[in-house]
């Protein structure tokens, strides 16, 4: 043990020793050319209200700033900061402009640093803030349970079905799952990343969604592999469900914010849209129990760890959303998602190994094709 805190001792004295050198002698003092500090501001949310118009911003450069004046629409006005005084670097605020904002117009924002450096911000239309309220909850959980629960639940139905496909019916519908949860892969990632792009630079956002999602994956990938066997069975579809639950909470933060500063209308065909579109992931989650017979308790909790999410998603995003924590959201979703394509294709393959089939291979091809096609289309009847 002595020699253990020596060994691990020793390179820590040498960083403090480093940290001490570089503060008093400060070596690169001699570069200082006295450039113009470097400021930066990152406007993450702004709400229209009835005293005028909310901004949240957070300070994104290396030096801190001040924020001076506020122009809405080339006018300036006057403002107030919450906290007040300079914001350095991670900080928040939030700016309340008390502007005669119109419904439906366009305004343009340009927040000026104390050095006359500007930020600019549009609000793309302006109407009422939504008000945190029950009966808002309400509307924001019916939705979720339209996009989530039902859709889920509806897919898991199909079991009787899947039961009656045989051992290359349930190939095909395992390689299914995979080609559903590749395109889910793909289309965390991409809203994850345009997430990142929104946020503030200060937070790497872009490669922490990465990160996020590389733990993620090593994290579920260690603990399933406490089991020797392929998962398969209850909790294959466990991991199924907690994935696409996952995805799902991610789905519903995109809509909840999306409405609440409405830029999406919510009408019958959003709603048949994400029901078919959804649909797909109750079937995945149902493939892996075709030789079994759960009981009904199983269908219910299957459904609501997949389903469930969708519904926290929306009221997440409607009123605490910000893009960074989004970004590292779809992160989690899309590690998950990984380790569940390759729990599902370790289970396709002990299957192969214990009933050989000439045709599986072919089978799993284009199962796994169509489950892609299948996400794609029912994908084109969602705009949000």
């Amino acid at each position: 043990m002595p020699k253990l805190l020596l060994q691990l001792g020793i390179p820590a004295c040498l960083i403090v020793l480093v940290g001490l050198f570089v503060t008093l002698f400060d070596p690169l003092e001699s570069f200082d050319t006295e450039l113009p500090p470097d400021e930066g501001l990152k406007i993450e949310r702004g709400t229209t209200e009835s005293d005028g118009i909310d901004v949240w911003v957070r300070g994104n450069g290396k030096d801190p700033i001040t924020i001076a004046q506020v122009q809405v629409d080339g006018a300036y006005w006057s403002f107030s900061q919450t906290p007040k005084g300079e914001l350095t670097r991670f900080d928040s605020a939030l700016i309340k402009i008390p502007y005669p904002w119109v419904d439906g117009e366009t305004h343009h924002l340009a927040f000026v640093s104390s050095t006359g450096t500007i930020f600019d911000h549009s609000i793309e239309v302006a109407r009422p803030s939504t008000a945190l309220s029950l009966g808002v909850l309400g509307d924001l959980a019916l939705l979720g349970l339209f996009v989530g629960l039902v859709p889920v639940a509806l897919g898991l139905a199909t079991l009787p079905l899947l039961r009656k496909m045989g051992s290359r019916g349930l190939v095909f519908s395992l390689a299914l799952t995979v080609g559903l949860l590749a395109y889910l892969l793909v289309d965390t990632l991409a809203e994850g990343l345009e997430l990142a792009a929104d946020s503030a630079g200060i937070f790497q956002t872009d490669v922490l969604i990465w990160v996020v999602a590389a733990l993620t994956f090593a994290v579920l990938m260690s603990l399933s592999r406490l089991q020797k066997k392929p998962t398969s069975g209850i909790g294959l579809a466990t991991w199924l469900a907690l994935g696409i639950g996952l995805h799902n909470f991610g789905e519903g933060l995109s809509i909840g914010h999306a409405l609440i500063l409405g830029n999406a209308a919510l009408g019958s065909l959003l709603i048949v849209g994400f029901t078919i579109h959804n649909l797909t992931e109750g079937i995945a989650i149902a493939a892996p129990l075709t030789k079994i017979k759960p009981s009904i308790f199983i269908f219910v909790a299957l459904s609501a760890i997949a389903g469930l999410p969708a519904i926290a998603g929306t009221w997440v995003g409607a009123f605490v959303f910000l893009p960074h924590w989004g970004a590292i959201f779809f992160g989690i979703a899309a590690g998950a998602i990984l380790h569940v394509i390759i729990e599902v294709t370790r289970f396709i393959k002990s299957m192969k190994k214990n009933e050989y089939n000439p045709f599986s291979k072919s089978t799993s091809y284009i199962g796994f094709g169509a489950g892609i096609l299948a996400m794609y289309a029912t994908a084109l009847l969602i705009q949000v």
